[in-house]
């Protein structure tokens, strides 16, 4: 009987046993999505590894080199002190992404912890969804500035000013971002309850948290990881914009939106300090979306399942 579950669970959810070359093969077709995988891949291993790698750091100052336009020696130009921007942008994006990441992390967790018992248990439901409407009709932005205005000072006290920062805005990004993801797989979690696998391991006397870990966290892995790639890039332009409005990281200590903030004052003379951190804000946000897409493809039974 048991081996009859999960021939049926295979069968009745072809997503989750069809060959890995068939995922692959549905992939590459969205040629979106695999150049902005590539494009990505290429931009997270630049922020991650080139500032090790990079001969110039963002703080080096040299008067006799400020304000200069793009060569060998600084790609993509120095600002009013003689900083080489490349290097801004490398370490600068090295924060971004990281606080990407992991309020990308907190988003899936949390989204993915209210979906699955909203769609599990039925006394759950009702009161978990109300919240998540709660927290869909919140002004985002206002919400996330006041916030972060009451509580920046104590935080830099707790834990210095950057890993305050980090803290209260990894929370704040996080706690306001995954009610998409929680609707999503209660939607998914009520569609699998139905399934044929599902009701016999229920009949056979398999308790919930079981049913969750064999079956309902396997089959909706991949709408996880498609929340995933959006969330990332939902959580870069929402610490850009609080950079931007000078509520993120200190001046020292840069990220995209910081640079592009800073930028602004000199659009006139260097306009390139702020197009290049607005440009790979847009660039990774882009990517990210499209790799979504064509993850969601390749998952989704109901797109293109029949075609080779």
């Amino acid at each position: 009987m048991a081996c009859w579950i999960q021939g049926s669970a295979m069968t009745d959810l072809p997503h989750t046993g069809a060959p890995t070359n068939r995922f692959w093969r549905r992939f590459r077709r969205h040629k979106g999505a695999v150049i902005g995988g590539g494009l990505l891949a290429l931009i997270l291993f630049a922020v991650l590894i080139g500032p090790f790698l990079w001969l110039h750091t963002s703080g080096q100052i040299n008067i006799t080199a400020r304000n200069l336009g793009p060569s060998l020696a600084h790609p993509m130009g120095t600002d009013h002190l003689g900083r080489d921007l490349f290097a801004a942008i490398l370490e600068g994006g090295r924060v971004t992404v990281l606080v990407g990441l992991v309020a990308m992390g907190l988003s899936v967790a949390i989204g993915t912890a209210v979906g699955i018992l909203a769609g599990m248990f039925r006394w759950l439901d009702a009161p978990l969804m109300r919240l998540t409407d709660l927290f869909l009709a919140l002004p985002v932005l206002p919400l996330l500035l006041v916030t972060i205005m009451l509580w920046r000072e104590k935080l830099r006290m707790l834990f210095g000013a950057e890993a305050g920062i980090f803290l209260l805005i990894v929370a704040m990004i996080g706690l306001t971002s995954w009610m998409q993801t929680a609707r999503i797989l209660r939607a998914e979690v009520l569609a699998l309850k139905n399934r044929e696998f599902v009701t016999a391991a229920t009949a056979l006397g398999v308790r919930p948290w079981g049913l969750i870990r064999r079956h309902i966290l396997p089959n909706v892995l991949g709408v996880i990881i498609v929340s995933a790639t959006l969330g990332l890039a939902n959580a870069i332009i929402t610490e850009s914009a609080l950079s931007f409005l000078g509520l993120g990281f200190p001046p020292d200590h840069p990220t995209w939106g910081r640079l592009l903030f800073d930028g602004t004052e000199y659009l006139t003379l260097t306009p390139a300090r702020a197009i290049w951190p607005g440009l790979m804000i847009t660039l990774t946000v882009l990517c990210a979306n499209y790799l979504g897409e064509g993850l969601r493809d390749a998952l989704d039974p109901r797109r293109g399942f029949g075609r080779k």
